[in-house]
């Protein structure tokens, strides 16, 4: 087997680029297109009802699917572990996802019935049971690539910071989207609000559907990866193992709580710009680009310290810096400087633990893979990705399900409660993911 190139880096990084459009502008604008405040002028299309005190249909739809996307993990990552092909155990996944999961992407925000109708709840479960479902297909053969394309520990920690540069690109073109639609709206007078949203979804899904193909047909899986016939195991004993692993369980703990964390400020993001801020919607297009370029130019630093130091302080001090950072939040709009200038202090900070955070977990669940690859000869690379993404998944349903709880405490201006209790719960998770993960023994693992 080969090294990888730098060229061949840079081609796998570019799926990276494609995924993380389509779930980011998920994760930035679907709880606010189908649960928007009121001066947003975007119809309701599915009934507002709150149930018990707190629960809403919105929760429960998007619940339901981060719930049946965590199901299909193991399954993918165990035929994956096991499929023999001429093409390898990774790509023919990626190339029969990819264009699927787009076409479902763009249908999220096309309800089916122009009112509130049970058309609409039923359309937009399928729709998401199915972009989950064909986005796991892609996503976890396409991280099981970590470990194998990097022969070793330098090597895995470059392909992590380059898949990381795309996933912050990524972030970066979805934050643009309420000024491509805006601009789409502005060019074309008979052009509503929802219209323009979905113009610029279908654009954002073509661009990341191409992406998405790019190192599915030009990536030569058998040259770069080692083609060595290791013992198999199902998907039940391999998920066992997985999770047996005491270096990956606290891991994946620290990762569970800082995903349900994140995901809660993630989706907030719009109604922390609109309500809190009382900013133009139009400013995510120019908040989170900032804050992506930034932490990019912290991106050698990340690699000449996590080499020098190892990876694991960086990432336990990123999470408590990080949740410092999320209590901030409560205190938006009510500060006596510009509203302006808060929004500028928090994004220029968060840049710090992003650079961090955007790199070295994904380096270091590589490690802990090819750690195991070696110590007992089985090789389940998918398995533990799929295990991570799993959890992640879990806490994303969680985040976006407490974030929806909480904003029936007040999303509006004047009545903002529930949003500035988001950043607060936020906080207290990436505190806890932080002081979890020090139990983390790197040491062992990189011996």
């Amino acid at each position: 087997m080969e090294k990888l190139p730098f060229n061949k880096k840079v081609i796998y990084a570019i799926g990276q680029l494609g995924w993380s459009i389509a779930i980011n502008v998920i994760n930035l604008q679907l709880v606010y297109f189908y649960l928007p405040p009121e001066d947003a002028n975007i119809p309701i299309y599915i009934s507002q009802w709150v149930f018990l005190g707190v629960l809403n249909i919105v929760t429960l739809i998007l619940v339901s699917g981060r719930l049946f996307d965590a199901v299909t993990d193991p399954i993918i990552a165990s035929m994956s572990d096991n499929w023999k092909g001429k093409h390898g155990r990774r790509i023919p996944f990626m190339r029969f996802a990819a264009i699927p999961t787009v076409i479902f992407f763009i249908l999220l925000f096309f309800p089916i019935s122009e009112g509130q109708s049970v058309a609409n709840i039923i359309w937009l479960v399928m729709i998401q049971f199915m972009f989950y479902l064909f986005l796991t297909i892609y996503l976890t053969p396409y991280f099981a690539l970590i470990p194998e394309l990097g022969h070793n520990a330098d090597e895995r920690l470059s392909i992590s910071t380059w898949i990381s540069i795309t996933y912050a690109l990524g972030i970066m073109v979805a934050s643009l989207m309420p000024a491509i639609s805006d601009g789409l709206i502005n060019r074309h007078i008979a052009m509503d609000t929802v219209q323009g949203i979905q113009y610029a979804v279908v654009g954002l899904g073509i661009f990341a559907g191409i992406c998405m193909l790019v190192p599915a047909f030009f990536i030569n899986e058998k040259k770069y990866t080692n083609q060595l016939e290791l013992p198999k195991v199902s998907m039940v004993a391999a998920m066992k193992r997985s999770f047996a692993n005491v270096h990956f369980r606290y891991y994946v703990a620290a990762d569970f709580g800082y995903f349900i964390g994140i995901t809660i400020v993630l989706t907030g993001l719009l109604y922390y710009i609109t309500v809190l801020l009382k900013l133009d919607e139009n400013m995510m297009g120019v908040l989170l680009p900032i804050m992506v370029l930034l932490s990019f130019i912290f991106y050698p630093f990340v690699n000449i310290l996590a080499k020098r130091f190892g990876k694991k302080p960086f990432v336990v001090g990123s999470f408590i810096f990080m949740g410092l950072l999320f209590g901030f939040i409560f205190f938006l709009g009510k500060l006596p400087i510009l509203e302006t200038t808060q929004a500028y202090i928090l994004v220029v900070c968060m840049a710090i633990p992003i650079s961090f955070l955007g790199i070295l977990p994904n380096a270091i669940l590589a490690d802990i893979a090819q750690f195991d690859t070696k110590k007992t000869g089985i090789a389940q690379e998918g398995m533990y990705f799929a295990a991570r993404t799993l959890m992640q998944k879990f806490g994303q349903t969680f985040g976006v399900f407490f974030f929806a709880i909480l904003t029936t405490f007040g999303k509006d201006i004047g009545d903002d409660l529930g949003i500035r209790l988001s950043g607060i719960l936020g906080a207290i998770l990436c505190l806890l993911a932080g002081f979890y993960f020090i139990s983390y023994n790197e040491k062992e693992v990189m011996s």
